[in-house]
């Protein structure tokens, strides 16, 4: 439960900081949220395009994929990721990874022990991998700005729907009860004054 403010003149003064700094801030927190939501949008379509160009990779595979089980080339032994490229991007305050590529582990093998289909098919489930990743980082960056969002919007809320009004309400009490005290202070000299007259 929120303290409540004193009835005087410094309690006045730090009300009306407490609120320009509110409102000062405010804005930059709905820039954010707009920021956010409008980056999220825009990721949309991208995840949906990668979803379907794993699916049509994923088909082409499908097509030839009885060959894999040719016990003469296990392909998971020549496909193995080295490690998945990222960089740091910042979106609206918030550090999110973006996607730069796999690096695949340069195993050797002999061109002539191994089926003649074996490049093209480790082509192929290479960009499979890659599509997988890059939609797995997507989905990272999409988490951690969807939870900004989140935070973003309670605190927007929170401005908007508490603090701002009850500064508001705490600085027009406090007027009122600041003008009530004025006019009586006024009356109790002009009292004080009478009586003072009337006893010279």
């Amino acid at each position: 439960m929120a303290e409540k403010p004193k009835f005087n003149k410094t309690a006045l003064k730090q009300q009306r900081d407490a609120l320009g700094k509110y409102e000062k801030f405010l804005p930059i927190l709905l820039l954010k949220k707009m920021q956010l939501q409008l980056v999220l949008r825009q990721m949309e379509p991208v995840v949906e395009g990668k979803h379907r160009e794993r699916e049509s990779a994923v088909a082409a595979v499908l097509s030839w994929s009885g060959l894999l089980s040719d016990p003469s080339a296990d392909v998971l032994d020549y496909i193995q990721i080295q490690e998945v490229l990222t960089k740091k991007d910042n979106i609206a305050g918030v550090e999110v990874p973006e996607f730069e590529k796999v690096v695949f582990k340069d195993v050797p093998y002999s061109l002539f022990a191994t089926p003649a289909w074996l490049d093209s098919a480790l082509e192929y489930l290479e960009k499979v991998v890659t599509i997988r990743e890059e939609l797995r980082i997507l989905s990272e960056k999409e988490a951690l700005l969807r939870e900004e969002l989140r935070t973003t919007t309670q605190r927007v809320n929170l401005f908007e729907k508490k603090l701002i009004p009850e500064l508001k309400e705490n600085i027009r009490r406090i007027k009122i009860f600041l003008g009530d005290e004025e006019t009586a202070a006024v009356g109790r000299a002009k009292l004080a004054k009478g009586k003072l007259s009337r006893a010279a």
